[in-house]
Formats: C-alpha cells, structure tokens, sequence
C-alpha cells in the first residue's frame, strides 16, 4: 500500500472517529434536561447545584481553544463538540440562574464571571506566546488537566454504587454515552498522534468500563424508577 493511501485510511478513520465522539457528546449534553425540566415545573433549583454546569462550561471553552486553527492544526471536530457543548451549558446556566433564589443566583453569576474572566486570561495569555510548539503545550496541558478532572468526577458514584450495592444513581445510557464518546476521542487522538486528546480519554474510557461493569454487576439489586444525572462532560 502506498504512503498516499495509507495516509488517506488515517484521515478517513480520523474523521469517523471524530464524528461518532460528537455524535455520543451530544447525548451527554442531553442528559440534564429531566433535571431542568423538573426545575422549570416546579420553579425552583431545589437543592439541585449549577457548579457542575458552569465547570462544564469552562472545560468547553478550554478545549475549544486547542481545537482552533491558532492552537492545534486540523482539530475541527474537537472545536464543534466543545461549541455545541459550550452551548448546551450556557442554556443551562441560564434556567438555573432564572430559577434560583436570590442568594445562589449572585453566587452563581459570580462564579459565571470568574470562569468567563479565567477564559480570557488563558485566550490572551496563550497569544503571548510566540512560539506555536509551545503555545499548544501550554493550551494542551489545561486542557488535559480539565479533561482529566472532569473523567474523574464520577468517582463519588462510583464509590456510592461500590457502598450502595445499587445503581439508582448512576443512569445507564449516560454512562453508556460517556464510554463511546471517550473511546471514540481516544482513538481520534491516537491517529491524530495527540497525546492531549488520547490521554484524558484513555483515562474517561477506562472510567466508563469500570461504570457500565458496575452497572451490569449491581443492577440486580437496584432500584430504578426514578434517575436523575449527576454531572455532565464534554470534550
């Protein structure tokens, strides 16, 4: 097989990997809308937190900047599932805000603010860097670390399931979605050859097959009428 061809497969399994990573994400940033719903009908946040989305959103934003042109070449798909994302967690930020009693809403804006000021501080600071080799290190390591951060966040249900012997909170199709998007970035940066893609989403593919064997161990036991999501991730 010649270079060219060989070089053509990678692209195209890149490329399907990429748009199959999307597809799954987006069934991730669908999973909150029970929680809002319930919210949006009962007009109030009840004891529901917005730290979750607003963190979501900072990771969108982070990861969406490696995925630009001036960051990291030919990332594309990485910048749609994060603006998407980005997206999907502003709207919830701002029910959450709409329905939340005056107190939590100040504190939340406040939070909004100083992960949007965190934002700008990484956009202009990353530009000051001159050298694009090194611009995407520094770009890539905070993404990562974001990523990473995020993949380990359902490790306080994993330990609740482990506890509880049930997996009434820990929903199947999300963690199900959470193990195809993972595995599909994973092998998206492994043909990419970008550790700051492959790495975080080794470790959030490992994470997922922990979560569905557990499922699968402890559903016997379970009881499962009624599921709300913890947390939700993005690339």
């Amino acid at each position: 097989m010649s270079l060219f061809g060989a070089n053509s497969i990678c692209e195209v399994g890149k490329d399907a990997a990429g748009v199959a990573g999307n597809v799954f994400a987006f069934g991730l940033f669908l999973s909150p809308i029970p929680t809002f719903r319930r919210i949006i009908r009962n007009g109030s946040t009840e004891m529901f937190s917005g730290l979750p989305y607003v963190y979501s959103l900072l990771n969108c934003l982070i990861c969406l900047w490696y995925g630009t042109p001036l960051i990291s070449p030919d990332n594309l798909l990485v910048t749609t599932v994060n603006t998407i994302g980005g997206v999907f967690q502003l709207v919830y930020i701002t029910i959450f805000l709409i329905y939340a009693e005056k107190a939590r809403k100040v504190r939340m804006l406040g939070l909004l603010l100083a992960v949007l000021g965190m934002f700008v501080i990484i956009l202009v600071g990353s530009l000051q860097i001159n050298d694009s080799a090194m611009r995407r290190m520094f770009v890539g390591l905070l993404s990562c670390a974001s990523l990473i951060s995020m993949f380990a966040s359902p490790l306080f249900i994993i330990k609740l399931v482990i506890r509880t012997k049930s997996v009434e909170f820990m929903p199947f199709y999300l963690s199900l979605s959470t193990f195809l998007m993972s595995i599909s970035f994973f092998l998206y940066g492994l043909v990419s050859d970008d550790t700051f893609i492959y790495v975080p989403n080794g470790i959030g593919t490992v994470l997922g097959i922990v979560q569905l064997i557990l499922y699968f161990y402890y559903k016997s036991s379970s009881t499962e009428n009624y599921r709300q999501p913890l947390i939700v991730s993005c690339e």
